[in-house]
C-alpha cells in the first residue's frame, strides 16, 4: 500500500533524527565540548556529497549569464562596476586602490574597509576585462550555496536541504545583486555562509575562521561578526563568543575612527555624515532609531523588506536566534536618510539571504521537535514552501529574464554605442557619465563627468539618456575646463563624443 505524503518526510528524517537531538544551536553546551563537532555525519553516497557543487556550478552560470548579458547589451545601471573596477586594476599592478571616478587619485580605503576586493586582483591581471569581476562575483554568491544546501541536508534531510539550497540560490536578495553590477559583499556572503554552517553543527573554530575575515569586507561587518558572536553566547559558546564579539567591536572601532580617516582626504568617516545627517525637523539621528521598531513593523519600504525576509523563511527563521544577525545590516540601512537602503533592490539584501536561509534550516530544526503536531507537520513541509516562494520570485526579479530573448540582444543603440567607444583609444583620459563608463575603466583612465579637474582629459563622452539637458557636448565640455578647445568627434544614437584640440 502506497504511503501518504507524511511518510516520505519521515523516511527523510529517518537519518538525521539522532543529529537533529544533538545539533540544534539552541542546546546548551558545557564548557568541556565547546570547539567539538556535536555529531558525527552518516556515510553519505559521493553523488549525494557533490550535489550541492553541482548546484552551485550551475547557480553561478545562471548568476553569471545575467551580469554577462546586461554588460553587453550596454544596459549597466550604476558606476559601482567601474568604481570597484578601478580599484581592482590598481591592486592587480600593486598599487593602491585608487579610484579617480570619486575625484582625482581618491583612494577606495578613503570611502569602506574594504581590502577584501583585492581577492579579485590576480584573475583580473591575467584578464584585466569587466567580465572577470562580473564571473568572479557570481561564483563568489554561488559558492554560498554550497554550505547552506549541506546544513540543510545535515538538519533537515537529504531533499529537503536540497530545497532550501535551490530556494537559497533564488532568493530575491541573490537575483537583485547579480543584477546590480559588482559589490564588495559578494566577497562576505560565502564566509557568512560556511560560518554558519558551523555554527549550526557547533564547530566553533571553523566558526571563528570563517567570521573573522569579515572585517576586511566592509568596515560594517565589524557589527555582524560581533553579532555572531553574541549568538555564540547565546547557544552556550560563551568563552568563543565573548572573544568573537569584542574582536568585532574591536574591529569596527578602529575602522571607522583610524583606518577610514587614515586613507580619506578629509580625515574623517563621510559615510557616517549620511547616516546622523538631518534632512528636516523631526528627523535627527536620535529620533531615527526611536522609531525604528515601529518602522520595522508598518507599510512602507522597511517594514517590506522586513517582511520579504520573514517570506523567504516561510516565518521558521523567528524560530532561530540566528535572525539577530540581520540587525547590524537593518540597523544602519533603517537610520538613513538615504531611501534607497530601505528597500528590496540594488545588491542591499544579499548579505542577509545566507543569514535568514540558516536561521530557517534553525527554525525548522526546532519546529520538528516542538510539542505542537501542526507545527512540526508545517516545519517538514517548510523547505518546500521556501522552494516555492522562491520561485515566485523568479517571476519577479532578474531570473525571469533568462528565458527573454531580448536578454541577449543587442539593440541599435548598443550599436551606436559600440561605436562610439571604438573612438576612444586605449590608456586614453576620459571624462564621462554613467552612460557607458563601465565598458571603459578596463582600458581607459576615467573620471566622472564634473570631477575630473584639475585633469584635463583627452575626451569627453555624454550620453544623451543621462543627461539629455546637454545638446551640445563641445561648450559643455569647455565649460568643465576653461581655457581648453575641445572638437567633435562623433553623434550616435544619442552618444556625444568631443575631443580636446591639440
Amino acid at each position: 500500500m502506497a504511503g501518504g505524503p507524511n511518510d516520505a518526510f519521515d523516511g527523510e528524517m529517518s537519518d538525521t533524527l539522532v543529529m537533529d537531538q544533538r545539533e540544534s544551536v539552541i542546546s546548551e553546551v558545557s564548557d568541556q565540548d565547546e570547539g567539538t563537532a556535536s555529531a558525527v555525519m552518516p556515510h553519505r553516497p559521493m553523488w549525494e556529497r557533490a550535489l550541492p557543487w553541482v548546484m552551485a556550478l550551475v547557480f553561478a552560470s545562471l548568476y553569471a549569464t545575467i551580469s554577462i548579458a546586461r554588460f553587453e547589451r550596454f544596459g549597466t545601471k550604476s558606476f559601482d562596476v567601474g568604481i570597484f573596477e578601478q580599484a581592482i586594476r590598481h591592486y592587480a599592478h600593486l598599487q593602491a586602490p585608487i579610484v579617480d571616478l570619486e575625484g582625482v587619485g581618491h583612494n577606495f580605503l578613503g570611502d569602506h574597509w574594504n581590502p577584501a576586493i583585492a581577492a579579485f586582483a590576480p584573475f583580473y591581471r591575467l584578464f584585466p576585462t569587466t567580465v572577470t569581476l562580473l564571473v568572479g562575483q557570481a561564483l563568489l554568491i554561488a559558492l554560498a550555496v554550497v554550505p547552506i544546501t549541506r546544513a540543510g541536508m545535515r538538519h533537515l534531510g537529504r531533499w529537503s536541504g536540497v530545497a532550501v539550497g535551490l530556494a537559497f540560490g533564488m532568493s530575491y536578495g541573490i537575483q537583485s545583486a547579480v543584477d546590480f553590477d559588482i559589490h564588495e559583499v559578494a566577497v562576505a556572503v560565502p564566509l557568512v555562509a560556511f560560518a554558519l554552517e558551523a555554527l549550526l553543527a557547533r564547530r566553533w573554530v571553523a566558526v571563528m575562521a570563517w567570521a573573522a575575515p569579515l572585517v576586511l569586507v566592509k568596515e560594517d561587518l565589524g557589527l555582524t561578526v560581533a553579532a555572531i558572536g553574541v549568538v555564540l553566547v547565546l547557544v552556550g559558546a560563551r568563552r568563543w563568543g565573548l572573544a568573537l564579539g569584542a574582536f568585532g567591536l574591536v574591529w569596527f572601532a578602529l575602522t571607522i575612527t583610524v583606518l577610514i580617516p587614515h586613507f580619506n582626504a578629509e580625515g574623517r568617516y563621510t559615510f557616517w555624515a549620511g547616516v546622523a545627517s538631518q534632512p528636516g525637523p523631526g528627523s535627527s539621528l536620535l529620533q531615527r532609531v526611536l522609531d525604528l521598531p515601529l518602522a520595522m513593523v508598518t507599510p512602507g519600504p522597511k517594514g517590506t523588506t522586513v517582511l520579504l525576509l520573514l517570506v523567504v523563511t516561510v516565518f521558521l527563521g523567528l524560530r532561530s536566534p540566528l535572525l539577530i544577525l540581520v540587525l547590524p545590516t537593518l540597523g544602519w540601512r533603517f537610520i538613513s536618510t538615504n531611501e534607497n537602503y530601505w528597500g528590496q533592490f540594488f545588491h542591499y539584501d544579499l548579505i542577509l539571504m545566507p543569514i535568514v536561509f540558516a536561521a530557517l534550516v534553525d527554525g525548522a530544526m526546532r519546529a520538528r521537535r516542538g510539542r505542537w503536531r501542526v507545527l512540526r507537520w508545517y516545519a517538514r513541509a517548510a523547505p518546500a514552501l521556501a522552494l516555492l516562494v522562491a520561485v515566485f520570485f523568479c517571476t519577479r526579479y532578474a531570473f525571469k529574464d533568462l528565458v527573454d530573448p531580448a536578454t541577449y540582444q543587442a539593440g541599435p543603440r548598443a550599436e551606436a554605442a559600440g561605436r562610439v567607444l571604438a573612438k576612444i583609444p586605449d590608456d586614453a583620459t576620459v571624462e564621462t557619465d554613467p552612460g557607458l563608463m563601465a565598458h571603459l575603466t578596463s582600458r581607459t583612465r576615467v573620471f566622472y563627468a564634473g570631477k575630473a579637474a584639475p585633469m584635463v582629459p583627452q575626451f569627453v563622452l555624454i550620453d544623451g539618456s543621462w543627461n539629455p539637458g546637454i545638446p551640445d557636448a563641445v561648450k559643455y565640455a569647455e565649460s568643465l575646463h576653461p581655457g581648453t578647445s575641445y572638437e567633435r568627434v562623433l553623434d550616435d544614437g544619442g552618444y556625444r563624443l568631443v575631443r580636446r584640440r591639440p
